[in-house]
């Protein structure tokens, strides 16, 4: 009896201290998250080779190695190399005996060598800029790669030699090109991206393609080893006519280039069959317009026969690869907020394998992920789950689950109490259609309680969230808020009709989409009608800065990096010349109506809602003076307002973590001040 008693107070102690030991998951725990992405399964099946990224506290910056684990030995878990620098784009040899992968050095990223037999590594090159897109040859002999080949900026004036030791200002920067900047990485430096080869022992890369076009994405190379397989845009006017791309080859012993494809639009990805017969492919004719899929779409290797096989299937393609006997390709799509992996024969019939793929999007609960195949046709992929970041897991031909390899968070989130993540589906009072969102939970929901509701509105607008794990959502919920985030009319993964509802209407029906699903939350009874809070950031952003333009039902609002006025934005921002006519008909001058009607900024003498503007302060897609416009219009409007610049931070204000905490921390601050408290 007295050991029964005993062991039962052991148990209650051990149940005691765990939940002590059990809290919500909060701020700094952020810098305690890892994921895995681009697992790379070696071609017997045996391994896997993965990129390991976690976040360094002190240096406030994401930090990425490379591992490999054993598939069917889980036992064999560790480091790629012992160099504590970053790693990535890790490639098997075809023979399965070398690893060549990306990595960093003090003058930059190089090519480096891994041999499976002895560990040893080697760095193969000494480049003038960081290579990318690696690819073996089949026989093993060599290595392509893509790398921008620097050129000089236009000269407009000779200065006068200044006198020794005199400082003078810096130099002007000049450009004369249509994109000169990119978000996140500021000013692009004049050069054309070329593809190379490197003899996989080493020695000297020997440039490919030449003249002034960018050669960029995928490299396929034909089984036989004489020509590499691109897409490009090489066409004379190229800089205006940048929506199109097309199927090239270039021969790797003349240099010679060979177009295989002439439609307008984006032909992308090819991937040669292993027999060699047919160039598999993605891209679309260009109709100009908001959205439109990516087909898949196989070719002879000459160009002949062009036909698209995922006809049936309205979803958007990414990453195709062929299966080892040739009679179909793998590839990811999204459907309905999940990523799935898929198999599709040459006649179009279609088979999903798994439909938990993403992810590695740890801010936000966005799709993503990546896969990769064996010889034998087993499958390494990134897996999602709501309450995880990434992890590898292997799904083998035979099988009908996959094998989760890895569990870098078990550490920390097995101590951590987590937002439940619940899917909600309910229907648009514009048209009757079936809209889908998500709900998290705060971690010790009582239904029998009334909670704030925080809707959060993605980005894009053409993309779409999923029932992934997000640090935002989870740190909102933590706080004790109901979060919603829904994919209204516009978002991908519902098929091209669906995505393109926005086309010269945006915002527009898609305010109606968000506002019937918090109708549809509030419905379920647990949610406080006096305590909405509406926030979103770029696309969400708009949206939030419409909503509180056209109601004024919300508590509070935090606009994050929002556009307010489309006439000024489209001009200013790095992506400025892609707007016209496929968002809205014509350039601002020759639209100025049109523009303005689908500006914020119209509405901001309606807007009555306390209003939080927030945008990094090295934003070039959605600029600063964006966010000001709204800030200055609703204090010349004496609305409460504040204005929160984030320094060092471009448009993904998250990249770094501290950011992102910043973001979330100063969000709260903000609707807890509206909260009903009595």
């Amino acid at each position: 009896m007295k050991r029964y008693l005993l062991s039962a107070i052991l148990i209650l102690f051990f149940i005691k201290a765990s939940a002590q030991n059990t809290q919500n998951f909060d701020y700094l725990d952020v810098f305690q998250l890892e994921y895995t992405a681009d697992p790379q399964i070696s071609p017997d099946g045996e391994y896997v080779v993965y990129r390991r990224t976690g976040f360094d506290i002190m240096k406030d910056r994401s930090k990425g190695n490379l591992w490999i684990l054993g598939v069917k030995d889980p036992s064999i878990h560790h480091k790629l190399s012992s160099r504590e620098v970053s790693e990535s784009n890790a490639r098997w040899s075809p023979s399965g005996d070398r690893i060549a992968f990306v990595s960093s050095t003090d003058e930059g990223s190089e090519i480096y060598l891994y041999w499976t037999e002895t560990g040893a590594i080697a760095r193969l090159t000494q480049l003038e800029n960081s290579p990318s897109n690696l690819e073996w040859s089949p026989d093993g002999g060599q290595i392509a790669f893509s790398m921008k080949v620097n050129a000089k900026a236009p000269v407009i004036a000779k200065m006068p030699e200044k006198p020794e030791n005199a400082e003078w200002a810096k130099s002007p920067r000049i450009t004369d090109r249509l994109k000169h900047e990119s978000d996140g990485s500021g000013y692009i430096k004049p050069g054309f991206d070329h593809i190379f080869t490197i003899p996989s022992e080493g020695g000297t890369a020997r440039q490919l393609t030449s003249g002034d076009f960018n050669h960029n994405g995928s490299l396929s190379w034909a089984p036989n080893g004489s020509k590499i397989y691109f897409s490009a845009n090489r066409n004379e006017d190229w800089e205006y006519d940048f929506r199109n791309s097309e199927i090239y080859s270039v021969n790797v012993h003349s240099g010679q280039i060979e177009q295989l494809t002439e439609r307008s639009g984006p032909d992308f990805a090819p991937a040669v069959s292993p027999d060699g017969k047919y160039i598999a492919y993605l891209g679309f004719q260009d109709k100009v317009q908001a959205y439109q899929v990516d087909q898949l779409q196989v070719m002879n290797i000459d160009g002949s026969n062009k036909r698209v096989i995922s006809t049936d299937l309205d979803r958007s393609i990414s990453n195709p690869t062929w299966a080892a006997n040739g009679k179909g390709l793998y590839f990811m799509y999204n459907d309905l907020g999940v990523t799935k992996i898929a198999y599709i024969d040459l006649n179009g019939k279609t088979r999903d394998i798994v439909s938990n793929v993403g992810g590695t999007s740890l801010g936000r609960p966005y799709a993503s992920g990546s896969y990769s195949v064996s010889e034998d046709r087993d499958i390494a992929y990134t897996i999602s789950r709501p309450d995880r970041p990434a992890d590898v897991a292997v799904i083998e031909r035979k099988d009908d689950a996959p094998q989760v390899l890895t569990d870098l968070n078990k550490d920390l989130l097995t101590h951590r109490k987590l937002g439940r993540v619940e899917e909600i589906w309910y229907k648009s009072t514009v048209d009757d259609r079936d809209i889908q969102g998500w709900i998290v939970y705060p971690p010790d929901f009582d239904e029998n309680k009334k909670y704030p509701l925080l809707v959060e509105n993605h980005g894009g607008p053409i993309l779409n969230y999923g029932p992934h794990f997000s640090a935002e959502m989870q740190l909102y919920a933590s706080k004790g808020y109901v979060v919603f985030y829904p994919n209204p009319r516009g978002s991908t993964s519902y098929g091209e009709e669906f995505g393109n509802l926005l086309y010269n209407n945006y915002p527009g029906e898609d305010y109606d989409d968000v506002m019937d699903g918090v109708d549809a939350v509030i419905q379920k009874g647990y949610v406080d009608t006096e305590e909405l809070f509406v926030t979103g950031g770029s696309a969400g952003g708009i949206m939030t800065a419409w909503i509180i333009g056209k109601t004024d039902r919300f508590a509070a609002a935090v606009v994050a990096k929002p556009v307010v006025n489309w006439i000024s934005k489209t001009l200013v921002a790095d992506n400025y010349y892609g707007y016209a006519d496929s968002r809205y008909p014509g350039q601002p001058w020759e639209n100025f109506e049109g523009y303005w009607k689908f500006s914020p900024l119209s509405l901001v003498g309606n807007v009555e809602t306390p209003t939080m503007v927030m945008v990094g302060m090295d934003d070039l897609r959605t600029p600063p003076s964006e966010a000001k416009q709204l800030y200055h219009a609703l204090k010349l409007r004496k609305i409460e307002t504040v204005l929160v610049e984030i320094p060092e931070a471009s448009h993904g204000i998250a990249a770094r973590p501290s950011n992102l905490i910043t973001k979330i921390a100063h969000t709260l601050a903000w609707f807890e001040k509206f909260r009903n408290k009595e």
